[in-house]
């Protein structure tokens, strides 16, 4: 076995694909606006993927399925970027809300901030304390 993606399950397809494309920037490796599926290049060229959430319950015979509810965070998606700061304040330009400005984990060695996607999904940019500010 071996590692191939992290699929969200997502309700709404077009909100969360414009977020990561548009927002965040991903480079979309399949897929388009309207589809089912997309994936997006993570440093893996296909390592996140989106695909609507009905289609995944109908595949495992769950059509009765809800649509989540956030309870507490079961998965965070964490990604890497140079400068902690810097990233935060292009996505903050661009509408987005973080839960918290970017803060040193020092006994983690890095810089965090956190926000979510559409559907609440946490998501996590981090950069080593020893590149904070570009450094």
């Amino acid at each position: 076995m071996k590692f191939d993606n992290i699929r969200l399950l997502v309700n709404d397809f077009d909100k969360c694909f414009n977020f990561y494309s548009g927002i965040l920037g991903l480079e979309c490796t399949w897929g388009k606006l309207g589809d089912n599926f997309a994936s997006f290049n993570i440093g893996n060229l296909s390592g996140l993927a989106l695909f609507k959430a009905e289609l995944m319950s109908v595949a495992i015979g769950s059509t009765e399925a809800k649509k989540n509810e956030i309870l507490q965070d079961k998965i965070a998606i964490i990604l890497k970027v140079d400068s902690v700061d810097e990233s935060y304040s292009m996505l903050q330009s661009k509408g987005l809300n973080f839960l918290a400005e970017p803060k040193d984990m020092a006994a983690w060695g890095i810089r965090v901030a956190h926000f979510r996607d559409p559907e609440n999904n946490l998501i996590e940019l981090f950069s080593d304390l020893s590149n904070k500010d570009g450094l």
